[in-house]
Parts: C-alpha cells; structure tokens; sequence
C-alpha cells in the first residue's frame, strides 16, 4: 500500500466522480420526465396511457434544454460555493497560526514530511469530538476540526486525525463525496417539488372527479380514460421514487474501503498506529454534530448516524476498523471507552476532606531540621531529668551533642 493509500483506489474515485456527473444529468431528465406526466394529466385527464407517455416525452424534448441549464447552474454553484455552504451549516471558520499554534504546526509539520500542500484550517465550536475535509481543488481544499476534538485528543491523536483527512484529499474522497452531495441536493429538490405538484393535482382531480360522476354518467369510455390517468400518476411517482433512491445509491458508491485506506494512509503518514486507534476509540460514539445534516456527517472522521438497517450506512464500525489496524499495522487495541451516557452518570472522583478544606490541614514541614517523611512536627525530646535537664544528650540534627 502506498502511501496515501492504492492509486488505483484514487483513479477509481476520479472516474466515478464523472460517472456520478453524468448521472446528475440523468436523474434530472427522469424527473422531467415524471414531472411532465403529471402535468399532461392536469391539462386533460381523459385520454389514454400511450397518449399521456407520447406526449410526455415530446415535453421532455422541449424542457431538456432547460434542464440541463438548470443542473449545469446547481454544478457550478456547488462547485464554487459548497464550502461556505458547509460552514453555514456547521458554523466552521478559518483559523490562522496564531490564533491555533498547536494545529496549525502539526497540520504543517504533516504537509511538509510528504509534499502536501497546506490546506486550510477551520474550527467549529462544538463538543462533539469529530473532524471532516471538504474542497474539490488544492485552492479549495480545507480541514474542519471541532473544538470538542482539540480538548480531548493529545498532540498524536490529533496528528492521526489530521493523517486521516489528508489521506482522503490525496485519494479523491472528498472530490466524490462533494459529487455525491450535488447529485442528491439537486435529485431531492426536484423530487419535492413535484411531490408537492402531485399532492395539489390529488387534491384537484378528486374534488374535479366527484363533480364529473354526480353531473353525467358516463360509462366504459370515462372509466377506462379516469383508468388511464391513475396509470400515469403511478408511473410518474414511482419514477420520482427511483429517482430519489438512486440518489441515495450514489452515496453508496462511496465504498467503504475508503475509511479503511484513510486508516491506513495516517498510519503511513503518522508511524503511529497505537494513536489511531487511541483516537478512534475517543472518538466512538461523540461524533454527533446535532445542526449538520447527513450529507456533512458522512464526510466526518466517524459517523455514528445508522441507517435502515445499516444499508445506507457510509463508515464501517469503529470496532472494525481498529481490528484492520491491529492486524494490519500491528497496533495495539485499549478496548472501547464507557460510554459517553454512563460516564456523567458515575461520580467523580472524592477528594479527601483535607483537601476539601485547605484550612484545616498543617502543612508539612521541609528543611533539615526535620524529616519530610515523618508526620509534621518537632523530633520529639527526652524527658528532662531531676535537676531539669534532658536525660542523655539530646539528638541533633548532625548527631548528639
């Protein structure tokens, strides 16, 4: 394994980057195409399926151009705007050597060891332990770390960390995760907003469908037309559907390997595998980010958000993760962590009463004088004798006199 991890994990990255392109494009077209369905339906609902599906697909036709204008447009907003968009969300911003000496220098120190230009520092005042990077371009490249992660990891935790979303600069991660984040922000908007259509036209074509049957009754021709036009409907919502899994499909064209090679790639980077694991098990189950949606939590160091049934889940388990890195790397495992809920349940630790109340207690005695290993106070002298003086010669500290 090379250094940032398998090049051919990277080239694979960069040609699903443009397949997921293309895929954008198509996914809008079948919402057109949806879309148009539903509209042919509201002009006229009396008309046969084949005629709803050829007149559907001349609308495509017409609206292709526009569409694609319009998925061009999100492209490039995304392109140049998806990392203030992202800040806007977590409330990341950019910090600066002076303002984070400690990150910055390691951050440095990383970038310099392997040629790596420098990308961009941000934080985000947040509890959670957690870290993610973003950009599409060495221009655009950035690492956001939480304040939460600063507070709890040591200077080699953080480092590891830090290897870990270098690696997924170096191996186009971050590329095809902003990609996958496009695809699915455009698929749901459009999803939307003709579900909304289709929840008005259900509305429209039931109260339209009552008044029709009480004023005529009609027979074979209106029922196999009204037939035609629930045939339609359907079609077009079970294509909004598809649309919509596909979408999420995309995000799991993110396989999962990806984690594993970033594991490995800051181990490379690092020459530490025990602080991976150290700070993956710190990490474990404080991830959580509350104001940041699904899309940031799957570019983060670990995501602690499952899905049905872990199918849509982007991060294998910690646990899975740490045995790679002992087996693989020869690490050494400490074992999970409490949990983070049983940790406030459990008292702190009692400080003794003498410490409670610092007045009470004596300080221990120092010099030569006295033993600092013995209980405060004076050595203890000999009783005096009959005529008042000590009996014997009284010890001093260089000997008896």
């Amino acid at each position: 394994m090379a250094a940032y991890g398998l090049y051919t994990h990277i080239a694979s990255n960069r040609f699903r980057s443009m397949l997921l392109l293309a895929g954008l494009f198509m996914l809008v077209y079948v919402l057109v195409f949806a879309g148009a369905l539903v509209a042919e339906v509201l002009i006229d609902s009396n008309r046969t399926v084949a005629f709803y599906l050829s007149h559907a697909f001349q609308d495509l036709k017409v609206a292709a151009p526009i569409a694609t204008v319009v998925a061009a447009a999100w492209t490039v907003i995304a392109y140049f705007f998806h990392q203030s968009m992202i800040d806007a969300v977590t409330g990341g911003h950019d910090v600066t050597r002076q303002e984070e000496p400690r990150l910055y220098n390691l951050l440095e120190n990383l970038c310099i060891s392997r040629g790596i230009t420098l990308p961009k520092l941000k934080i985000m005042e947040s509890p959670a332990l957690n870290a993610f990077a973003t950009g599409l371009n060495p221009r655009q490249y950035s690492i956001t770390v939480t304040t939460g992660l600063l507070a709890a990891l040591n200077d080699k935790e953080i480092e590891a960390v830090l290897g870990h979303e270098l690696t997924h600069i170096k191996n186009g991660d971050v590329q095809l995760m902003v990609v996958a984040v496009i695809i699915a922000g455009v698929v749901g908007f459009f999803g939307e907003l003709f579900f909304r259509l289709f929840t008005n036209f259900n509305w429209s074509s039931g109260g339209s469908g009552s008044s029709s049957s009480r004023s005529s009754s009609s027979s074979s021709d209106s029922k196999s037309s009204g037939g035609g036009a629930a045939i339609v409907i359907i079609i077009a919502i079970v294509l909004i559907v598809v649309a919509w899994l596909l979408s999420q499909v995309v995000k799991l064209a993110l396989s999962r390997s990806r984690e594993f090679l970033a594991d490995a790639g800051s181990v490379e980077l690092t020459k530490d595998p025990d602080a991976m694991i150290s700070a993956l098990r710190k990490i474990e189950g404080r991830g959580e980010l509350p104001g940041a949606t699904s899309a940031v939590m799957e570019l983060c160091v670990d995501n602690p958000r499952e899905g049905f049934a872990d199918l849509f889940a982007t991060h294998p388990s910690v646990q899975s993760r740490v045995d790679a890195l002992v087996k693989f790397a020869g690490g050494h495992d400490p074992g999970p962590l409490p949990d983070p809920a049983e940790e406030t349940d459990q008292p702190g630790t009692e400080q003794p009463e003498a410490q409670a109340n610092p007045q009470d207690a004596q300080p221990l005695p120092h010099g030569p004088w006295n033993d600092t290993g013995n209980p405060a106070g004076p050595p203890p002298v000999p009783a005096p004798g009959p005529s008042g003086a000590p009996a014997g010669n009284a010890m001093g500290p260089w000997g008896r006199h």
